[in-house]
């Protein structure tokens, strides 16, 4: 069976932020049908779409797995769920939230999920995390590298490494 290379965003800014972190990287390392290929540093930055609310704690991971997206994404909302996340509202603040940013090149979109994940290339939060494990991987629509979109992103969030680390 094929198996694909796919990079989530994982974001949090309720709590003990880096638990959560940490508990969502246990959780991606016991995923089905799937292997942790590595973790980006740990990231704090301001919040996107939603300025009044706490600061996020963002990297990114790298996964081969055989799902597909409409497969893999139930699975991600079922991390979230398990670690306790509460809050679904648009931009707001969250104790974890895992999305597909890119997978295998593919450019797909169904009820479930949309990848290349929607607006990721105006999403410094992501961007950044995204290009300390994937600096020249193409984005399947723009064919820019991930180094080219974070240094062309418009977002002026800020967005500092962390000395955390989701080893």
């Amino acid at each position: 069976m094929k198996s694909y290379r796919v990079f989530i965003g994982l974001g949090t800014n309720v709590g003990d932020r880096f638990a959560y972190l940490l508990k969502a990287a246990g959780e991606l390392r016991s995923l089905r049908e799937s292997s942790v290929v590595w973790f980006s540093p740990v990231y704090e930055a301001d919040p996107w779409g939603k300025a009044e609310q706490p600061k996020f704690l963002n990297a990114a991971a790298e996964i081969m797995t055989t799902l597909s997206p409409s497969e893999l994404l139930p699975e991600l909302k079922s991390i979230e769920e398990k670690l306790g996340r509460s809050s679904h509202e648009r931009w707001g603040p969250r104790e974890i939230d895992l999305d597909i940013l890119l997978y295998d090149g593919l450019r797909y979109s169904d009820d479930l999920v949309t990848v290349p994940h929607v607006d990721l290339e105006h999403r410094r939060f992501a961007l950044v995390p995204l290009r300390e494990i994937a600096p020249d991987v193409v984005h399947p629509i723009n064919g820019l590298t991930i180094t080219e979109l974070a240094a062309a992103c418009a977002d002026q969030g800020r967005v500092v490494k962390t000395s955390f680390h989701l080893l």
